[in-house]
């Protein structure tokens, strides 16, 4: 997502209720800040962001989202005057943020320049980034959480950037949900290597339990963290444990070199009702993405449940519970 959004103000609101970034708090943003001050949400709308947000709220905690479309935030329902701005406007971002006294950015790594430079030097800043990061195959993904964790790093500030495996059972999230998908209309799963490389998927509710310890958590200091599932599994099992959770017969696995499935993979999107597949995906495929969570452990506080538990809780719940199924890039059943 390109953006954060800012509504400046102590004009009075809009016509949809929305305040400019300069205007006197709001009575819903004042519903108890934590201990560090009122939070800002960059991001809000994201899935991440939107859990997160969701999660404050519950938890009676004044919070402030930045966002770009104010009508999608009024339509939620979630307490909170939105902030709106652009990621790419310095001036609107500086808005957005002014007063901040914790920062949660749950946009792309890429923008932690943007976000350094639009906060107080000492506003401690929780930031997303990936374990993509980690990947040995270079795309333009995993260079820009390069570049956002080496700004942060350079900074000195007081911030954490902590670096998910795939994120699955979020609202709207389609990892696991197009893979099931696709393993209704295929007889086989060709994989390369026949499914060998590991894989550590996180479920969403970790994910925003992290961000909250994450907040939570005196930062003297810059610094990193990965955030992953209990245990690493290889693909196939990956595979099989959700068709099992979606009810459905794991696929047998057809294991079929790299190249081939490369050089194949650009003709998905010929047939009706398959993801859309890159070859970057089917590479990916190869790396294996096993990840000590001891450190989130000790640093957070958090034991991520098991991945069988996490399927079951995506695919038996309701829309209400905030793990619907939804629309992503049709290749994301591979991008771990």
């Amino acid at each position: 997502m390109v953006s954060a959004m800012d509504d400046p103000g102590p004009a009075a609101p809009d016509r949809a209720g929305f305040r400019p970034a300069h205007a006197a708090p709001h009575p819903r943003d004042m519903t108890g800040p934590g201990p560090g001050g009122v939070i800002h949400v960059v991001g809000a709308t994201g899935r991440s962001g939107l859990a997160l947000c969701r999660a404050l709220a519950e938890a009676g905690e004044g919070f402030v989202p930045v966002l770009r479309d104010a009508a999608r935030w009024q339509a939620l329902g979630l307490p909170g005057t939105p902030r709106l701005a652009d990621l790419r406007d310095p001036a609107a971002l500086r808005a957005a943020l002014r007063g901040a006294g914790r920062v949660a950015a749950c946009t792309h790594a890429r923008w932690t320049p943007a976000i350094l430079a639009a906060t107080e030097p000492t506003t401690p800043l929780v930031l997303m980034g990936s374990t993509r990061r980690f990947s040995r195959w270079p795309d333009a993904h995993g260079d820009g959480v390069r570049a956002g964790e080496a700004a942060l790093l350079a900074s000195g500030r007081p911030g954490i950037m902590l670096h998910p495996t795939m994120i699955y059972g979020a609202e709207g999230e389609n990892n696991v949900q197009r893979l099931a998908a696709l393993m209704r209309r295929l007889p086989v799963a060709p994989l390369p290597a026949g499914g060998a490389a590991l894989v550590q998927p996180i479920y969403q509710k970790d994910v925003t339990r992290c961000l909250l310890a994450a907040l939570r958590r005196p930062l003297a200091g810059p610094e990193t963290l990965v955030i992953a599932g209990p245990e690493a599994v290889p693909y196939r099992e990956f595979l099989r444990q959700v068709a099992r959770a979606a009810g459905l017969r794991p696929p047998p696995v057809l294991s079929i070199p790299a190249m081939p499935l490369r050089l194949l993979a650009p003709l998905s999107h010929l047939v009706p009702g398959l993801p859309s597949i890159g070859g970057d995906e089917i590479r990916r495929l190869t790396e294996d993405k096993a990840f000590d969570i001891a450190p989130m452990r000790a640093a957070l506080g958090v034991s991520p449940i098991p991945l069988a538990e996490g399927l079951a809780r995506t695919f038996g719940a309701a829309p209400s519970d905030g793990h619907a199924g939804g629309g992503r890039h049709a290749a994301d059943y591979v991008q771990l």
